[in-house]
């Protein structure tokens, strides 16, 4: 979708139980693709500068067979992005992903990933433990630095802006540097293309910081998802200039900091 100078890649629910990255999805697409009926200057917009891949259910074999978290074939697809080290513990040995026997949704992902390129990426989930939502970033990472960090947080910063359902102050622990798994999809992404990356997780529970009023009748759930989803254009829209280059070192302003994550809250 979209002609736009940086190519953007969304993907959605590697794990086919977390539904609500589906959800996330519906918005997303109908906002960018107008279905609604409704004209909308930030996805007019969007489309000028991004060309987007968005694959709205990576796992639909998984889906299907009510799998929570693997494929068909049995594999969680989130360790699959490439190769690490075997379990056992024998020296030495790999394990080999993603492949087209085990992982062939990974496979076939990142290989059209190669071809087109990646500037800004985004990883769809659902996390059961931290009423929360939150973006995971690739701290641990080589390949994190300065402009990875400034790119985090204004992108961050910015859809709080959009909507009030983001937060930045509450995610999982970032790994300490050069500790991060590559084999895990937005930290193979990062590093693989130097960009921002990030898995983005929606809770399963009520938000904690949720007020009667903001929570309405059915609290979290597949309409908030959906709004949560439309609401990334205008953050994607804020960093896009900044996204290589030089750019990030334009992002001075104070409210768009870095804010390190804690699991605590």
């Amino acid at each position: 979708v979209g002609n736009g100078p940086r190519t953007c890649w969304i993907i959605h629910r590697q794990h086919p139980g977390e539904s609500m990255a589906e959800f996330y999805a519906e918005g997303l697409l109908t906002r960018l693709l107008g279905l609604d009926g409704k004209w909308d200057s930030v996805a007019a917009k969007a489309k000028e500068l991004f060309t987007f891949h968005i694959v709205p259910n990576v796992n639909p074999d998984g889906s299907i067979n009510g799998h929570l978290r693997t494929n068909a074939a049995g594999q969680n697809l989130n360790r699959e992005w490439c190769p690490s080290p075997a379990p056992g513990g024998v020296e030495g040995a790999m394990y080999d992903a993603p492949t087209v026997e085990r992982s062939p949704e990974v496979f076939s992902v990142l290989r059209a990933m190669d071809g087109t390129g990646c500037d800004v990426f985004l990883d769809v989930h659902g996390d059961e433990a931290l009423p929360f939502n939150f973006l995971a970033g690739s701290e641990g990472m080589p390949v994190w630095c300065d402009r990875l960090m400034s790119l985090h947080g204004a992108f961050l910063a910015s859809y709080q802006r959009a909507n009030p359902d983001m937060q930045a102050r509450v995610s999982y622990e970032p790994d300490e540097p050069g500790q991060g798994m590559p084999h895990i999809c937005s930290n193979q992404i990062a590093q693989r293309y130097d960009c921002l990356a990030g898995t983005l997780e929606m809770p399963f529970k009520e938000m904690h910081e949720d007020t009667p009023e903001r929570r309405g009748e059915d609290g979290w759930g597949p309409d908030r998802a959906r709004r949560l989803g439309a609401s990334v254009l205008d953050p994607l829209c804020y960093v896009q200039p900044h996204l290589r280059g030089d750019g990030w070192s334009e992002l001075t302003d104070e409210s768009d900091a870095y804010i390190r994550p804690t699991d605590k809250y």
